[in-house]
């Protein structure tokens, strides 16, 4: 089986490391990596202010021609050595499905690879970034009502992305499903919600998605696993649903974290 990371973001993220795309391509090589996916996050849409605390979600509409020369001048320098794909991680904001479908119209004629993602929660009309930190959670909680209320607007966010009409350029593969479990550690639910993961499964397989196996909340030390966790990812690969390894690497030392648990999964299938 070929090695590919196709999760990775970039010194374009305000939030990541400024580790240079070329450190990101020689990680990928030295750990016997063949192909890869830089999938910085997307602009915002217009008329959304990035909810974040430090307002630092996206890379700026301005950077992003600027960020698509310098990955395929990477991809040209690294050719017949390292299959490198210009993608974007796009986030599906409820309410402003037809800007970001604006976006995916100006950018998708350079993407090869792209992945759809939820971060941002609307409660009573106010958009909240749900994965920014533990502080912000438990606010998120406190207006919400519950932890558990939390979880289920995600998961109906969640459905929302995947019937959303994002136009032809929409990204075929969702990224991290079971992100509300980012700080389960300090704030446990007190439901199971595979009933909303299966169903979610469910809408996923019948529209024909990939699954974003991402390695990310290994590294997150009030998660402890992987989104999804493995019992979920194998009822995903029972369902015949494609899951593509991602690290979620914001520095390059990242790159390829958690690749043996997907080996291993893969494996058991």
């Amino acid at each position: 089986m070929e090695k590919a990371d196709k999760h990775l973001h970039s010194p374009f993220c305000p939030h990541g490391s400024k580790d240079s795309l070329q450190e990101y391509a020689e990680k990928a090589l030295h750990n016997g990596f063949s192909e890869i996916t830089f999938t910085e996050h997307a602009p915002l849409p217009a008329g959304f202010a990035d909810p974040a605390p430090a307002a630092d979600s996206s890379m700026k509409a301005s950077d992003l021609e600027a960020y698509f020369t310098a990955v395929q001048e990477v991809k040209e320098a690294y050719a017949g050595r390292l299959k490198i794909n210009t993608g974007l991680e796009v986030d599906y904001i409820e309410g402003f499905e037809e800007e970001t479908k604006e976006i995916l119209r100006l950018a998708g004629p350079y993407m090869d690879d792209s992945i759809l993602s939820v971060h941002f929660l609307s409660i009573s009309g106010t958009y909240y970034c749900m994965d920014y930190s533990e502080e912000e959670f438990r606010k998120i909680s406190l207006l919400a009502g519950s932890v558990e209320q939390v979880y289920s607007l995600y998961y109906r966010t969640l459905h929302q992305s995947v019937l959303a009409d994002l136009g032809p350029y929409k990204p075929k593969r969702l990224g991290h499903i079971t992100l509300a479990r980012k700080f389960q550690k300090a704030f446990p639910p007190a439901f199971k919600e595979e009933a909303a993961l299966e169903s979610t499964l469910e809408l996923i397989k019948k529209q024909g998605m990939e699954l974003d196996f991402n390695s990310a909340g290994l590294r997150k030390p009030m998660c402890g696993e992987t989104y999804p966790p493995l019992s979920i990812a194998k009822r995903a690969a029972q369902k015949g649903i494609p899951l593509v390894f991602g690290s979620d690497a914001h520095a390059a030392d990242d790159l390829g974290a958690g690749y043996a648990v997907y080996e291993r999964l893969l494996g058991q299938n």
